[in-house]
Protein backbone atom coordinates (compact mmCIF):
# COMPACT_ATOMS: atom_id res chain seq x y z
CA UNK A 1 0.00 0.00 0.00
CA UNK A 2 1.32 3.57 -0.80
CA UNK A 3 2.66 5.50 1.94
CA UNK A 4 0.43 8.31 2.83
CA UNK A 5 1.76 11.87 3.77
CA UNK A 6 -0.82 13.92 6.08
CA UNK A 7 -0.13 17.82 6.22
CA UNK A 8 -1.43 20.44 8.38
CA UNK A 9 -2.66 23.41 6.85
CA UNK A 10 -2.35 26.69 9.25
CA UNK A 11 1.44 28.11 9.44
CA UNK A 12 2.29 24.82 6.79
CA UNK A 13 0.95 25.50 3.66
CA UNK A 14 -0.60 28.85 4.20
CA UNK A 15 0.91 31.62 6.71
CA UNK A 16 -2.34 32.07 8.79
CA UNK A 17 -3.19 35.37 10.99
CA UNK A 18 -5.71 35.04 13.15
CA UNK A 19 -5.11 39.07 14.04
CA UNK A 20 -6.38 40.24 10.25
CA UNK A 21 -9.48 37.29 10.88
CA UNK A 22 -10.48 38.81 14.53
CA UNK A 23 -10.31 42.38 13.30
CA UNK A 24 -12.12 41.44 10.11
CA UNK A 25 -14.83 40.11 12.66
CA UNK A 26 -14.49 42.64 14.82
CA UNK A 27 -15.65 45.21 12.10
CA UNK A 28 -18.39 42.95 10.85
CA UNK A 29 -20.10 42.13 14.37
CA UNK A 30 -18.91 45.28 16.40
CA UNK A 31 -17.64 43.23 18.84
CA UNK A 32 -13.87 43.70 20.13
CA UNK A 33 -11.42 40.80 20.79
CA UNK A 34 -11.92 40.48 24.45
CA UNK A 35 -16.04 39.65 23.20
CA UNK A 36 -15.34 37.39 20.42
CA UNK A 37 -13.29 35.55 22.68
CA UNK A 38 -15.99 35.45 25.13
CA UNK A 39 -18.58 34.41 22.63
CA UNK A 40 -17.04 31.75 20.59
CA UNK A 41 -13.36 31.35 20.82
CA UNK A 42 -13.46 28.66 23.97
CA UNK A 43 -13.66 24.86 24.60
CA UNK A 44 -18.15 24.71 24.07
CA UNK A 45 -17.48 27.17 21.28
CA UNK A 46 -14.72 27.23 18.00
CA UNK A 47 -12.65 24.07 20.35
CA UNK A 48 -16.04 21.92 20.48
CA UNK A 49 -16.55 22.75 16.93
CA UNK A 50 -12.84 21.69 15.62
CA UNK A 51 -13.67 18.33 17.87
CA UNK A 52 -16.48 17.24 16.27
CA UNK A 53 -19.26 19.24 18.34
CA UNK A 54 -21.78 20.13 15.24
CA UNK A 55 -21.94 17.33 13.33
CA UNK A 56 -22.95 19.76 9.96
CA UNK A 57 -21.84 23.14 8.58
CA UNK A 58 -25.54 24.45 8.97
CA UNK A 59 -25.47 23.28 12.60
CA UNK A 60 -21.75 25.24 13.39
CA UNK A 61 -23.10 28.06 10.92
CA UNK A 62 -26.36 28.42 13.10
CA UNK A 63 -24.54 28.36 16.39
CA UNK A 64 -21.81 30.82 15.54
CA UNK A 65 -24.94 33.06 14.69
CA UNK A 66 -26.33 32.99 18.02
CA UNK A 67 -23.05 33.31 19.86
CA UNK A 68 -22.39 36.52 17.74
CA UNK A 69 -26.13 38.05 18.18
CA UNK A 70 -26.61 38.75 14.95
CA UNK A 71 -26.26 37.28 11.31
CA UNK A 72 -23.30 36.34 10.14
CA UNK A 73 -23.68 35.17 6.02
CA UNK A 74 -21.45 32.29 5.56
CA UNK A 75 -20.12 34.27 2.61
CA UNK A 76 -18.64 36.83 4.61
CA UNK A 77 -17.70 33.96 7.03
CA UNK A 78 -15.42 32.80 4.38
CA UNK A 79 -14.31 35.89 2.76
CA UNK A 80 -13.00 37.06 6.59
CA UNK A 81 -11.20 33.29 7.04
CA UNK A 82 -9.83 33.31 3.39
CA UNK A 83 -8.27 37.01 4.15
CA UNK A 84 -6.32 35.57 7.02
CA UNK A 85 -4.40 33.28 4.82
CA UNK A 86 -1.24 33.30 2.52
CA UNK A 87 -0.39 30.91 0.62
CA UNK A 88 3.27 29.48 0.76
CA UNK A 89 4.01 27.89 -3.05
CA UNK A 90 6.79 26.64 -1.60
CA UNK A 91 4.97 24.32 0.69
CA UNK A 92 2.49 23.34 -2.23
CA UNK A 93 6.30 22.04 -3.81
CA UNK A 94 6.53 19.63 -1.08
CA UNK A 95 3.43 18.40 -1.16
CA UNK A 96 3.49 17.52 -4.89
CA UNK A 97 6.90 15.54 -4.33
CA UNK A 98 4.72 14.03 -1.37
CA UNK A 99 2.25 13.11 -4.39
CA UNK A 100 4.97 11.33 -6.59
CA UNK A 101 6.12 9.12 -3.66
CA UNK A 102 2.64 8.22 -2.26
CA UNK A 103 -1.11 9.43 -1.45
CA UNK A 104 -1.52 13.12 0.38
CA UNK A 105 -3.82 14.08 2.52
CA UNK A 106 -5.10 17.15 4.99
CA UNK A 107 -5.65 17.12 8.75
CA UNK A 108 -6.53 20.83 10.05
CA UNK A 109 -8.19 21.83 13.72
CA UNK A 110 -11.10 23.24 12.08
CA UNK A 111 -15.09 23.20 12.21
CA UNK A 112 -17.38 21.90 9.94
CA UNK A 113 -17.55 25.21 7.84
CA UNK A 114 -13.91 25.29 6.85
CA UNK A 115 -14.49 21.48 5.98
CA UNK A 116 -17.75 22.21 3.49
CA UNK A 117 -15.31 25.04 1.78
CA UNK A 118 -12.04 23.85 2.01
CA UNK A 119 -12.09 24.09 -1.68
CA UNK A 120 -13.06 27.61 -2.03
CA UNK A 121 -10.62 28.79 1.51
CA UNK A 122 -7.68 27.03 -0.15
CA UNK A 123 -8.53 26.25 -3.73
CA UNK A 124 -4.16 26.72 -4.21
CA UNK A 125 -4.56 22.64 -2.85
CA UNK A 126 -7.42 21.60 -3.96
CA UNK A 127 -6.11 19.64 -6.76
CA UNK A 128 -3.22 18.75 -4.70
CA UNK A 129 -5.41 16.81 -2.63
CA UNK A 130 -8.25 15.76 -4.34
CA UNK A 131 -11.23 14.86 -2.01
CA UNK A 132 -8.51 14.33 1.13
CA UNK A 133 -9.48 17.94 2.29
CA UNK A 134 -10.30 17.39 5.69
CA UNK A 135 -11.08 18.91 9.09
CA UNK A 136 -10.47 17.79 12.69
CA UNK A 137 -14.55 17.77 12.91
CA UNK A 138 -14.21 15.45 10.23
CA UNK A 139 -12.91 12.64 12.74
CA UNK A 140 -14.50 13.46 15.85
CA UNK A 141 -10.99 14.96 17.76
CA UNK A 142 -9.17 17.91 16.98
CA UNK A 143 -5.04 17.78 17.15
CA UNK A 144 -3.64 16.57 19.30
CA UNK A 145 -5.96 14.06 20.82
CA UNK A 146 -4.56 10.75 19.77
CA UNK A 147 -7.88 9.77 19.09
CA UNK A 148 -8.08 11.97 16.16
CA UNK A 149 -4.82 10.29 14.21
CA UNK A 150 -6.71 6.82 15.66
CA UNK A 151 -9.02 7.88 13.65
CA UNK A 152 -6.99 8.94 10.14
CA UNK A 153 -5.49 5.83 10.66
CA UNK A 154 -8.42 3.60 10.28
CA UNK A 155 -9.82 5.71 7.54
CA UNK A 156 -7.05 5.61 5.42
CA UNK A 157 -6.21 1.71 6.05
CA UNK A 158 -2.71 2.09 7.13
CA UNK A 159 -0.70 1.01 9.85
CA UNK A 160 1.20 4.07 11.74
CA UNK A 161 4.76 3.08 9.93
CA UNK A 162 2.93 4.12 7.20
CA UNK A 163 2.19 7.34 7.76
CA UNK A 164 4.23 10.51 7.67
CA UNK A 165 2.65 14.06 9.42
CA UNK A 166 3.94 17.36 9.83
CA UNK A 167 2.50 20.25 11.92
CA UNK A 168 4.17 23.54 12.88
CA UNK A 169 2.78 22.82 16.96
CA UNK A 170 5.03 20.23 18.65
CA UNK A 171 1.70 19.17 20.38
CA UNK A 172 0.66 18.06 17.28
CA UNK A 173 3.89 16.19 16.67
CA UNK A 174 3.68 14.74 19.69
CA UNK A 175 0.32 13.89 19.78
CA UNK A 176 1.01 11.98 16.12
CA UNK A 177 4.53 10.26 17.71
CA UNK A 178 2.31 9.13 20.70
CA UNK A 179 0.16 6.38 18.11
CA UNK A 180 3.63 5.62 15.88
CA UNK A 181 3.47 7.45 13.26
CA UNK A 182 6.43 9.60 11.54
CA UNK A 183 5.68 13.08 12.31
CA UNK A 184 7.56 16.33 11.35
CA UNK A 185 7.38 19.88 13.15
CA UNK A 186 7.43 22.12 10.18
CA UNK A 187 9.87 25.05 10.18
CA UNK A 188 10.01 25.56 6.94
CA UNK A 189 9.86 23.66 3.71
CA UNK A 190 13.27 22.72 2.55
CA UNK A 191 13.09 20.83 5.95
CA UNK A 192 9.65 19.51 4.97
CA UNK A 193 10.85 17.92 1.49
CA UNK A 194 14.27 16.42 3.40
CA UNK A 195 12.22 15.11 6.01
CA UNK A 196 9.90 13.19 3.28
CA UNK A 197 12.62 12.28 1.33
CA UNK A 198 14.13 10.66 4.39
CA UNK A 199 10.71 9.03 5.51
CA UNK A 200 10.54 7.87 1.96
CA UNK A 201 14.05 6.17 1.45
CA UNK A 202 13.57 4.47 5.27
CA UNK A 203 10.68 3.11 4.19
CA UNK A 204 12.15 1.09 1.06
CA UNK A 205 14.87 0.28 2.72
CA UNK A 206 14.79 -4.16 2.74
CA UNK A 207 14.39 -5.30 6.62
CA UNK A 208 17.83 -6.75 8.02
CA UNK A 209 18.37 -9.92 7.78
CA UNK A 210 18.15 -11.37 11.24
CA UNK A 211 20.32 -14.42 10.59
Amino acid sequence: MPLLFVFDMDDVLYRYDWRVRMGLLEELTGHDLVELRRRWWHDDGEWRAEAGGYATAGEYHAAFETAMGMPVPVDDWLRIRRAAMTPWPESFAAVRRAAELGEVALLTNNGPLVEAHLATLAPEIAELFGSELHTSSFYGARKPDPGVFLALLEAYGREPSEVFFTDDLPENVAGAESVGITAHRFTDAASLVAAIEAFTAFRAEPLADPR
